[in-house]
C-alpha cells in the first residue's frame, strides 16, 4: 500500500511539475497555498537560476583575461546596477499593477498597462545610452579603476551601458509575464538568452575555432547578443502570442494618465534598488582603494552569492504575483497567508547556502580564479556574508510581498533607512577609521541586510499593505 502512495505521490508532483513549466495555470487566487507558491516558484527560481548563471559565466571566463579584467567588470557591473534599478523597479509596477487586474479578470487593461511600460522602459534606455557611449572613461575613473585599466577596457562599459535596452526590456517583459501569473515564458526567455551567452563567451572571449578572439569585449558582445535574442522571444509572444496578455500595435500610442499611474506604482521601486545601487557603488568604491586583486575577489565572491540569491528571488517573486492577484479578488488572508509561507520557503534554502558558503568558500573560489589574493578576498567575503544569509530571505520575501501590493513607499523607506543611514556609515566607519579595510564593507554588508529583514517583519505585521489600492 505504501509503494502504491508513494508512486501516487510522484506522479502528482511531476504533473506539477510539469504544469508549472508548461505555465499551464495562471489564476491563483483559489485552491490550495502550497500548490500556488509550486506552480508559480518552480518557473520563477528556474528563471532567476538562468539570470544568475549569466553573472557565473562571465566572471568565469573573464577571469581567464586578467585581474583587470575582472575587475572593470566588477565596476561596470555596479554602474549597471542603476540601469537595473529602473528597470527592476519599472518591471514590480508593471507586476503590481497586472497581477492586481488579473485577479479582477480585466485583462484588456491589463494589456494597456504592459504597452506602456515597454515604452517607458525604451525611453529610460535612450538616456541611458547616451551616458555610457559618450563618456565610458569617465565613469570608469569616477569608479576608482585606474588610468592603465581604464584605457585597456573602457570599451567594454561602453558597450555594456550603450546597449543596456535589451537589460530594460528583459527585465520589464518579464514582469509583465509574471504579473499575468504566466512565469513560464519568463524562464523560456531567459533560458535561451542564456544558452546563447554560455555558447558565445567562450568562442569570443578566447577566439575559439574561427571566432576572433575579443578578451573582455567577447563578454559584452555575448552577453548582449544573449538577452537581444531573449527579447526577441519576449515581444514575440506579447505581440502574436495566444496569450492573457497581448499587445496590439495601437496599443503603443502614448497614453499619458496610464503612464503616470505605472510611473507613481513604479517610482518607489526605483528609488529602492537606486537607493540599493548607489550603496553598492560606494562600497565598491571603497574596495577599489584595496587594489586590483582585491576588488577581482570581491565582486567573484559577489558573482556568486548573485546566483543563489536571484534563485530565492524567484520565490518573492511568486510572493508578489500571489499578494497582487489575491488582493485583486479581494482575499487579504489568503495573500498573508502566501507571503509567510513563502519566506519560510526561502529560509530553508538560505540556510543550506551558508552552510554551503561557510564551509566551501574557498572551494567556489578557486574554481573561478587562481589568483591567491583574490582567493583570500572572496572567502573572506563569503563567510561573513553566509553569517546573516538566514536573515535575507525574509527581507526578501516580504519587501517583494509590499512590492506585489503597490505599497512601494514602505520598503523604499526601510532601504533609505538601511542602506544610506546604516550600511554606508558603518562600513566607512569600519573600513576607514578602524582600518579594517574589505572586512569593514562585509560586516557592513551583513548587519545592514539583517536589520532590513528584522525592520520588514515587523511592518509587515501591522497589515497596512492590505489596504493599498492600485
Amino acid at each position: 500500500m505504501s509503494a502504491i502512495k508513494q508512486q501516487t505521490a510522484f506522479y502528482h508532483f511531476f504533473h506539477l511539475l510539469k504544469q508549472a513549466i508548461r505555465g499551464d495555470v495562471k489564476d491563483f487566487t483559489t485552491g490550495s497555498i502550497d500548490r500556488a507558491i509550486f506552480l508559480l516558484a518552480v518557473p520563477m527560481v528556474l528563471e532567476m537560476v538562468l539570470e544568475s548563471t549569466f553573472a557565473l559565466v562571465d566572471i568565469y571566463f573573464v577571469n581567464k583575461v586578467s585581474p583587470a579584467a575582472t575587475a572593470v567588470v566588477g565596476l561596470t557591473e555596479s554602474c549597471l546596477t542603476i540601469i537595473y534599478s529602473l528597470a527592476w523597479g519599472l518591471a514590480m509596477g508593471a507586476t503590481a499593477l497586472i497581477a492586481r487586474r488579473a485577479g479582477e479578470k480585466d485583462f484588456k487593461r491589463a494589456s494597456a498597462v504592459a504597452a506602456q511600460s515597454i515604452l517607458m522602459a525604451t525611453a529610460f534606455s535612450v538616456l541611458i545610452s547616451i551616458a555610457g557611449i559618450f563618456f565610458p572613461k569617465e565613469i570608469l575613473t569616477f569608479m576608482g579603476a585606474e588610468k592603465a585599466v581604464v584605457d585597456e577596457h573602457y570599451r567594454f562599459t561602453q558597450l555594456m551601458m550603450g546597449s543596456n535596452l535589451v537589460i530594460m526590456l528583459l527585465f520589464v517583459n518579464n514582469g509583465i509575464f509574471r504579473g499575468a501569473g504566466d512565469a513560464s515564458i519568463a524562464m523560456r526567455a531567459l533560458l535561451l538568452a542564456n544558452l546563447i551567452n554560455i555558447i558565445l563567451d567562450p568562442l569570443l572571449i578566447m577566439g575559439i575555432g574561427p571566432f576572433p578572439k575579443l578578451g573582455l569585449m567577447g563578454a559584452a558582445v555575448a552577453t548582449t547578443l544573449g538577452r537581444g535574442i531573449g527579447v526577441v522571444y519576449q515581444l514575440y509572444h506579447l505581440f502574436r502570442g495566444n496569450d492573457l496578455i497581448r499587445i496590439k500595435w495601437e496599443g503603443l500610442r502614448i497614453q499619458t494618465r496610464l503612464m503616470l499611474k505605472i510611473l507613481t506604482t513604479s517610482s518607489g521601486g526605483m528609488l529602492q534598488f537606486l537607493i540599493g545601487s548607489c550603496s553598492w557603488i560606494f562600497l565598491a568604491r571603497i574596495i577599489a582603494e584595496s587594489g586590483v586583486e582585491a576588488t577581482s575577489g570581491y565582486f567573484t565572491a559577489i558573482r556568486i552569492c548573485i546566483f543563489t540569491i536571484l534563485p530565492a528571488w524567484g520565490i518573492a517573486n511568486a510572493a508578489a504575483t500571489l499578494t497582487g492577484q489575491n488582493l485583486g479578488a479581494r482575499q487579504p488572508d489568503r495573500a498573508e497567508k502566501s507571503v509567510w509561507r513563502s519566506a519560510f520557503l526561502a529560509l530553508c534554502f538560505f540556510t543550506i547556502v551558508a552552510l554551503v558558503f561557510f564551509f566551501f568558500g574557498e572551494t567556489l573560489m578557486r574554481f573561478f580564479t587562481d589568483n591567491e589574493k583574490a582567493i583570500e578576498q572572496g572567502t573572506l567575503c563569503l563567510h561573513i556574508l553566509a553569517v546573516g544569509y538566514v536573515f535575507f530571505a525574509y527581507g526578501m520575501v516580504l519587501t517583494q510581498a509590499f512590492n506585489g501590493a503597490g505599497d512601494t513607499r514602505t520598503p523604499t523607506l526601510i532601504n533609505l533607512f538601511i542602506f544610506w543611514l546604516i550600511q554606508i556609515p558603518l562600513a566607512y566607519y569600519l573600513a576607514t577609521y578602524l582600518n579594517w579595510g574589505t572586512k569593514g564593507v562585509y560586516i557592513a554588508i551583513g548587519v545592514s541586510e539583517s536589520l532590513l529583514a528584522l525592520v520588514s517583519i515587523w511592518i509587515f505585521k501591522k497589515g497596512h499593505w492590505k489596504r493599498v489600492e492600485v
